[in-house]
């Protein structure tokens, strides 16, 4: 990616060194590293909750997880325009308000657990603060991150921003079992509170990025520079859809057992993914590394829909965590070149809607899948979205790619 222009970066520093960078840059993603530990707590619990205690068909357990992805898509223009006008802070602030007040939901679910439709309910509704609260807090360290460490910066917060996120699915989806052994989804809220309260406590402390000055974008100009590479996103992350939403329901219609370490596998190869690959952006450009990402990210998820074992299903998601990993920052990354700096969190919270678009659909979507042919064919599905993404993805590099440094904010203007 070519960096933007220094004088549009307000915030950067002169040449700082790479540990004091990484130091600005951990300690603002450590936020989004709670976020998601919330996230990751409940994912491979609440589909067994809704499904088996509840009594509700695996439609609605597929719901029951990507219902917080509604939340997240509705509030990312939300967020944008936070980070935007209050600047960074103030977003992750309320977003983990948010999440502490999802863990005090999640909590009163599991106690209403015993009447069926008020359990659902009080968990839908903490799904979606939840969902806000993600919003909020991922928008807003990227861009805390970016104007804490510079904007020459991006590619490397969009990387470690991801790796928070996916290290802490990985984490907290098998801790979110262990925790439910010990004292049920109740547990889970508990230690979700506790947690997300604590981080709030610390992001008061910390100092405030620099909001920058100039004139902004109407949002709708953002989301129309964001749309082609929104749409590719979206459709690289029905695998990671999928793969969250019913990997328990397929391992369990296989009489497999471990679901959880498929979810912790395909946060672990995302992490060494970005930790290998880590200048592969900015060696080959984002449009090259995106469309060998689709490929691999494709093979991974052929490779569940043909699993016969739970090992070979465990070694597709762990394919698949490696190729979805680079999708967003590559694509990201030139996708922000196309807007000016004063609309970065439009831009970021645009480009993340159609993330969210794709998780929340991806859920009842392949429950209906689910319903008429089963859990296999869900992964097949998300393969051939992953082929379509790459292709997209070429068309893009086509269009955008050869012009993109002479005509950086051409389709916004």
């Amino acid at each position: 990616m070519t960096a933007p222009s220094p004088s549009l970066d307000a915030s950067a520093h002169e040449h700082p060194d790479d540990r004091r960078v990484m130091r600005r840059i951990l300690s603002v993603v450590f936020f989004n590293f709670v976020a998601y530990l919330a996230v990751g707590l409940p994912l491979a619990v609440i589909p067994g909750f809704v499904h088996d205690h509840l009594g509700y068909s695996a439609v609605v357990a597929g719901l029951s997880v990507s219902i917080q992805y509604l939340a997240t898509l509705l509030s990312r223009p939300w967020a944008g325009n936070l980070c935007d006008v209050q600047g960074p802070k103030r977003s992750v602030l309320t977003g983990l308000t948010l999440c502490v007040g999802s863990g005090a939901l999640t909590l009163m679910a599991a106690a209403c657990g015993d009447t069926a439709w008020l359990g659902l309910t009080v968990l839908f509704a903490a799904r979606l603060v939840l969902g806000a609260g993600e919003s909020l807090v991922t928008t807003g360290t990227i861009a805390w991150g970016i104007g804490s460490a510079g904007a020459r910066h991006t590619g490397k917060v969009i990387s470690w921003n991801g790796m928070t996120t996916y290290g802490a699915l990985a984490v907290g989806a098998p801790l979110g079992v262990v925790l439910s052994d010990v004292g049920g989804l109740m547990s889970i809220g508990a230690v979700t509170m506790l947690i997300t309260a604590i981080a709030l406590l610390l992001a008061r402390r910390k100092s405030p990025s620099a909001i920058i000055k100039g004139e902004r974008l109407p949002f709708r100009r953002v989301f129309r520079a964001m749309t082609p590479f929104g749409i590719c996103l979206a459709l690289g992350s029905v695998g990671f859809g999928s793969i969250t939403a019913f990997i328990t329901l397929y391992y369990g219609s296989r009489g497999w057992d471990h679901a959880a370490f498929a979810l912790t596998s395909l946060g672990t190869c995302f992490i060494l993914s970005r930790l290998l690959l880590a200048d592969a952006i900015n060696r080959f450009g984002g449009y090259p590394v995106a469309i060998a990402s689709f490929a691999v990210e494709a093979a991974g998820l052929a490779m569940l829909w043909l699993a016969q074992s739970p090992w070979q299903a465990l070694a597709g998601a762990a394919v698949t965590g490696f190729g979805f990993a680079l999708v967003f920052p590559s694509l990201g990354m030139e996708a922000v070149k196309r807007v000016p700096q004063t609309n970065r969190g439009s831009a970021l919270g645009a480009y993340s809607l159609f993330l969210d678009f794709a998780l929340g659909l991806t859920g009842p979507l392949a429950g209906l899948i689910v319903k008429h042919a089963g859990y296999a064919p869900v992964y097949l599905f998300a393969s051939l979205a992953a082929i379509i993404a790459l292709v997209m993805s070429r068309v893009i590099a086509v269009r955008y790619g050869q012009d993109n440094r002479s005509q950086q904010y051409a389709s916004v203007r």
